[in-house]
């Protein structure tokens, strides 16, 4: 079973006491440094491939773009296929590290506003959890005292999607606006899409999860959003119940949507206000403002994937005077 990436996860090793069942969780560690010490491997492997980009305020000053993807990353040219332009809105997000609290407030909303369901202890531990959006949580340092950076990471809705050429049925697709969307009636749960997902953001209802005869559930549910059913995968849709509503209102007032009427279940909910959502056609949005940031980053883009979502470097400024 793979491991989080806090390190921590059920090994499938279970003991049965009457009615209770007690998973064992287990840390996988490893030895390195200079002074041998222990460190989780995960959060080794994760800055190793530049998952999480953390610098200091000084290291900040002397190189800007020390977080910066390079040049052959970025550039649109390496496609088989004729780049797509969008000439009406382009939905995009940025996460800003430096803000991120892991306080795990997004992964309720994003519960709560498009009907996700709670499958209960045995599922996760089984690697069925069905939430749209993780906090990804590593660690750098002895595990005595580790610095702790956390990540939220969902559907990032990439440009060059690989979940989009590998279904057979064309339950997922791009859509003129640039999202990437999921068609529940098509999905014939094949899990291709999942297979070929580098980020593994995406979501199968093993079970039927969802609750359609309980009467008191009904009010609890988001009117605007499916209920998904047994067989079918779901992921991030970055709210398009939500973008569909302010497209319609802008249209009855005939103008375009303004920056900042669209916030999405988790942005909305994030006290920090780490995330941030908007057209990025748009060059006066603050979405657009923070991904000309030198501190932008993108995850796994050496894939060629060209993510929608992309994070902010984190920085941090620790007092000389203190030893670490």
């Amino acid at each position: 079973m793979n491991f989080t990436a806090n390190g921590t996860t059920p090994s499938g090793r279970e003991t049965k006491s009457q009615s209770h069942k007690v998973v064992q969780v287990i840390l996988r560690w490893s030895l390195s440094g200079d002074n041998q010490k222990p460190q989780e491997e995960e959060s080794v492997q994760a800055f190793r491939r530049e998952l999480v980009r953390v610098g200091t305020v000084e290291e900040y000053r002397k190189n800007p773009e020390f977080a910066a993807d390079p040049e052959e990353y970025t550039s649109k040219a390496l496609s088989l296929y004729p780049a797509h332009k969008y000439d009406g809105y382009a939905w995009g997000m940025s996460i800003d590290m430096n803000s991120c609290t892991g306080c795990n407030a997004c992964v309720v909303a994003c519960k709560s506003e498009n009907n996700a369901p709670v499958v209960g202890k045995e599922e996760v531990a089984a690697g069925r959890e069905m939430d749209w959006i993780r906090i990804d949580t590593y660690f750098r340092g002895d595990l005595d005292s580790p610095e702790a950076y956390h990540q939220p990471v969902m559907c990032v809705h990439c440009e060059n999607a690989p979940c989009e050429g590998v279904c057979p049925v064309g339950a997922t697709v791009h859509s003129p606006e640039g999202l990437n969307e999921m068609i529940y009636n098509r999905c014939v749960g094949t899990r291709y899409c999942s297979n070929n997902c580098p980020y593994k953001v995406r979501r199968f209802n093993f079970r039927l999860y969802s609750d359609w005869t309980t009467p008191s559930l009904f009010g609890l549910r988001n009117p605007n959003v499916t209920v998904r059913s047994r067989g079918v995968m779901e992921k991030c849709t970055y709210c398009i119940q939500r973008i569909n509503a302010a497209k319609i209102q802008a249209e009855k007032e005939d103008r375009e949507v303004r920056d900042g009427e669209i916030q999405t279940a988790c942005q909305q909910a994030c006290p920090a206000q780490a995330i941030v959502f908007g057209n990025i056609n748009d060059p006066a949005s603050r979405v657009s403002k923070l991904k000309a940031q030198n501190r932008t980053y993108g995850l796994l883009r050496e894939l060629n994937t060209r993510p929608r979502t992309t994070h902010l470097a984190r920085l941090r400024n620790p007092n000389p005077e203190i030893k670490e």
